[in-house]
């Protein structure tokens, strides 16, 4: 991956973006999944699924009657109080959707029963061969489980983003897998699903094994703290979402990206336990004592 100088004047785009976790072996372990190498937005990187916010995310059918949660109680949830309801309770939609199209995995219910994995299984057959989502709901009696999602971050790219010439508004949700379904990736958007520890991860992106971009880093050097899915759900409960926006700057040919409790960020108060800082060096973006010293 390389920088790139743009400045780009047009609003964000809302995107929606659900962490997925699992316990395992090892301890907590994270899905990221491979975007294709052919893609003009982040191709070849490791990221977690979701993507744009869609019209159809926020009707009024699916609003009022696929839900697990009235509106106003997700609007609540995300401690923005300038978006509206609909707009709030769309991006939950949102996570579900993508995360679903992207990974296969489905957070719904019928009749208050998880679904069976053949009923994954034939959805996302239906799903991948053309038939939208919303008319999937439509033809189910299906609620999808937004309980099982906990905002953890928004995300707003810069006006001068480094990695990609795109800029996201990105709530990103942590959940657990739900239990009984399996990862079957799309082969299209991604082509690579991989359960990893966050050291793992880490670890490879060290090693220029796999490429990831900062909401990844960040993300995975807060859940480098926690043990288990458990604590990471907690913890996100316990606190609202903190808005992580970068603030660049050039020291001669080195860009710096500085997040929210840096001392060159215009918000001085830490949002997560996390370097507030992050150095492009050796094609990478690492803190600045190092990805050895993280991990060590």
């Amino acid at each position: 991956m390389e920088l790139n100088n743009l400045t780009i004047d047009t609003p964000p785009r809302d995107a929606a973006s659900i962490v997925l976790l699992r316990d395992g072996a090892q301890g907590l372990e994270v899905l990221l999944m491979r975007r294709h190498p052919d893609s003009n937005v982040l191709g070849g990187a490791y990221v977690f699924p979701g993507g744009k916010l869609e019209r159809s995310d926020s009707s009024a059918p699916l609003l009022r009657s696929h839900l697990d949660t009235p509106p106003a109680d997700l609007h609540a949830s995300l401690g923005e109080s300038g978006l509206a309801v609909e707009h709030a309770a769309g991006l939950y939609a949102c996570a579900v959707r993508e995360a679903f199209e992207e990974s296969g995995l489905l957070f719904a219910t019928r009749h208050g029963k998880p679904l069976t994995a053949d009923e994954c299984r034939s959805a996302i057959r239906t799903v991948r061969t053309g038939t939208p989502f919303e008319t999937l709901l439509d033809t189910q009696d299906w609620l999808l489980t937004t309980q099982a999602l906990v905002p953890w971050t928004r995300w707003i790219t810069s006006r001068q983003p480094s990695l990609i010439t795109r800029r996201f508004d990105t709530r990103f949700f942590l959940a657990a897998a739900p239990e009984g379904q399996q990862v079957r990736q799309d082969e299209h958007e991604m082509t690579e699903a991989r359960w990893l520890t966050p050291r793992k991860a880490l670890t490879e992106y060290r090693d220029h094994q796999i490429d990831m971009i900062p909401p990844q880093l960040i993300g995975l050097m807060h859940l480098l703290t926690l043990p288990d899915v458990a604590s990471a759900m907690d913890q996100a409960r316990s606190r609202r979402p903190p808005l992580m926006q970068s603030h660049a700057l050039n020291f001669g040919n080195q860009r710096v990206l500085c997040y929210p409790g840096d001392p060159e960020h215009p918000i001085q108060t830490r949002a997560l336990p996390a370097p507030t800082r992050l150095i492009w060096r050796d094609k990478r973006f690492q803190p600045p004592e190092g990805l050895d010293a993280l991990l060590a």
